[in-house]
């Protein structure tokens, strides 16, 4: 399948002035706004186009099943260190580039990994004109103007049809070992603070009910020296797999139920935020999730007290009609966020009212 079907749809809806909606696998359709138009599936067009492991860095089609991805990287050892959700069998490198989430290892503590747009040197976008558009390349000093690439990580396909993205991939930990300490929130997130300023590889932390849970990743010698260093008890690696697959899936127990999810995105050192409902703490202390049905006002309040903001990652039976997903945009950053929009999608047919409903 070439890009002409999607050229020709696109330039359709933008005649007929009739939105599109664009799907890969569907996995993450239950994130963000409005879901509305015409179906556009990417599902077709997919493929590894080129991968040079010496270059660590690998480009794929929009429609290409993330599993793919990470399966031939995992023949070569070699990983996508945000350890991005799947969601669903079916989930799309597209997807994963749209909707810009990231699993445990995002933010881990002496071993920066960073978010899905750090990962992303290029991408080949669809404009609402259905004109094919490139931006960055495949190597880390390739950015001339406006880093384009970037912008389009966590877009939710508003701007445009990812076409191809170009992703930097890491080699995969050469050990790994976890541990678990008996620790109150408050006694935790000063702990983690404390660790993240000190040489630790700790590759991904998780505390909720009185528990702190941390991964540590590297060379062998290094994780062994960690792990006597800060005690706790060791966990079997197959429990340990479990656990952290468990919240990168949101399949552990803390999500399950319908009372919405929120995540709180807070400084890592903030201090505990008092909440009703269950709380889980992630990436340091930079993301706080809470299963609750407190008022959104609350919620929004307590993020900015902490200096973050709030998102509803799940409506849950609140269901999204009544409240807002993303924090309201100030009135510079709307302006920015309209802007953006008429630049790549000046008829509004891409994804409409996905990210904010005034887009």
């Amino acid at each position: 399948m070439n890009t002409d079907h999607f050229s020709q749809a696109i330039r359709t809806a933008a005649e007929t002035g009739k939105p599109l909606r664009i799907r890969g696998g569907d996995s993450k359709d239950f994130y963000g706004q409005a879901l509305a138009g015409d179906v556009l599936d990417t599902r077709g067009y997919a493929g590894i186009v080129d991968y040079e492991p010496t270059e660590l860095v690998i480009t794929a089609r929009c429609g290409t099943p993330l599993a793919a991805i990470e399966a031939e990287l995992a023949r070569h050892k070699q990983m996508l260190a945000f350890e991005p959700p799947h969601f669903g069998a079916d989930a799309t490198v597209g997807g994963m580039v749209a909707s810009g989430i990231a699993g445990p290892r995002r933010a881990a503590q002496g071993l920066y990994y960073g978010s899905v747009r750090d990962h992303v040197l290029g991408v080949k976008l669809m404009n609402g004109e259905g004109e094919a558009l490139a931006f960055g390349g495949t190597v880390m000093k390739n950015v001339a103007g406006y880093d384009v690439s970037r912008v389009i990580a966590g877009s939710l396909g508003t701007l445009g049809l990812i076409l191809d993205v170009s992703l930097k991939v890491l080699p995969c930990p050469v050990a790994s070992r976890s541990l678990r300490l008996a620790l109150n929130e408050a006694m935790a997130l000063s702990k983690l603070c404390e660790w993240g300023g000190q040489p630790l590889p700790i590759g991904a932390s998780a505390w909720h009910d009185g528990e702190l849970c941390l991964r540590l990743e590297g060379a062998d010698a290094a994780v062994k020296s960690a792990a006597a260093r800060l005690g706790g008890e060791a966990v079997p690696q197959a429990e340990a797999d479990t656990y952290w697959q468990g919240l990168r899936e949101q399949t552990d127990g803390f999500f399950a139920g319908d009372a919405p999810l929120w995540r709180l995105s807070v400084p890592a050192t903030a201090p505990a935020i008092t909440l009703p409902g269950k709380e889980l703490i992630e990436w340091g202390g930079a993301q706080r999730w809470f299963k609750t049905g407190a008022p959104e006002a609350a919620l929004r309040a307590a993020a900015k007290q902490a200096g973050g903001h709030a998102t509803l990652f799940r409506a849950g039976h609140a269901g999204k009609d009544m409240l807002s997903v993303f924090t309201p945009l100030e009135p510079v950053q709307a302006r920015l966020q309209r802007n953006l929009k008429q630049a790549f999608d000046p008829r509004g047919i891409f994804n409409p009212g996905r990210l904010y409903r005034e887009f």
